[in-house]
């Protein structure tokens, strides 16, 4: 495993929109998102893409990965965060410098279609990548970045939290849905259940994962990592019951749940149960059988606010029978 250093007040963020052309489509919320960076000490340099659209895209394949490349080749930029997620950031897969990112790592951080390039960037290289927040959803949030959300972002990039150490479970949370192009309030919070045990035990690996329904796009392939002995970490948005269980499925008929040590299910942002008589929670146990590994639900990782930041490669400890997830190692160096 391979750390990159960690973020300084006065350090230059990398602005990347490897998919959708989230600051033409939001322009008012990516300039908050850039404002917040600022207001947290950080430089900004905006990526190639930035301002591009074709639609569903920013721009063509190649000029994504070069937005990707240059950053890494830039010896100013010391991180590099997505605008937000999409549909198409696996087709910059390969061709990334990686060997690039190998001699000179760096953060790079993004979540939801950013799995693509966080899990093949960890897989090639042994860096590890950052699972949080990106520019437009969350530090452009309406009336400033979620503050809890921020001091996540802040313990793990900045270590201003070093390893050991327990991951805090937040008091309340949302997903509600307002319009980015009309809002004029924050969003509203609700109390928090917890994280929930689904099946209770402890053990220890390394964190990999991302949003289930990315993974789809490159499951498998060379730039799929390893999960033998991992703690698998999922989460997804917008997704029905059936679909859920067509991507478990799948993880289910490669081995995956042969092969990991435990795992961890993230709040699924507006789930669709589609009137099933059975919950998700359900769904995962038929799918998964009898396999015994440790299993934790409802946890504050994706789509939901706040969400913790997770690094891919770290190793953690994940105590189910005490609803605990507990960091081993740091994801950055000194």
């Amino acid at each position: 495993m391979i750390k990159p250093p960690k973020l300084q007040v006065r350090d230059t963020i990398g602005i990347i929109t490897p998919s959708f052309p989230a600051p033409v489509q939001f322009e008012g919320r990516y300039q908050r998102g850039v404002e917040q960076l600022k207001r947290m000490g950080f430089k900004v340099k905006e990526g190639t893409c930035t301002y591009k659209t074709e639609g569903y895209r920013s721009s063509s394949i190649r000029d994504r990965a070069d937005e990707l490349n240059a950053f890494l080749h830039d010896p100013e930029v010391k991180a590099i965060i997505s605008t937000i997620g999409g549909t198409n950031s696996n087709s910059v897969l390969p061709y990334i410098d990686y060997e690039q990112l190998r001699r000179h790592p760096k953060i790079i951080m993004g979540y939801s279609d950013v799995t693509a390039i966080l899990m093949a960037c960890y897989a090639k290289t042994d860096v590890v990548t950052f699972y949080g927040p990106a520019i437009v959803p969350s530090f452009g949030e309406y009336g400033g970045m979620f503050e809890t959300g921020e001091q996540y972002v802040k313990d793990i990039l900045c270590l201003e939290r070093t390893a050991p150490f327990q991951l805090h479970i937040p008091d309340e949370w949302t997903e509600e849905m307002l319009d980015w192009s009309t809002q004029q309030r924050v969003k509203t919070f609700q109390p928090n259940e917890g994280w929930i045990s689904l099946k209770d035990g402890k053990a220890q690996g390394t964190l990999i994962g991302g949003n289930l329904n990315t993974m789809s796009g490159f499951f498998k392939s060379d730039y799929y990592p390893d999960l033998k002995g991992a703690i698998l970490f999922l989460e997804d948005s917008f997704k029905t019951m059936a679909e859920e269980e067509r991507s478990l499925s799948m993880l289910k008929l490669a081995g995956v749940f042969d092969e990991i040590s435990g795992l961890i299910i993230g709040k699924h942002e507006h789930f669709q149960d589609q009137s099933a008589p059975f919950s998700f929670n359900d769904l995962l146990l038929e799918i998964i059988g009898e396999k015994d590994f440790p299993i934790l639900t409802n946890v504050d990782i994706g789509h939901t606010f706040p969400s913790h930041v997770f690094p891919i490669g770290i190793q953690v400890e994940l105590d189910t029978t005490n609803g605990i997830i507990r960091f081993l190692e740091d994801g950055v160096s000194e």
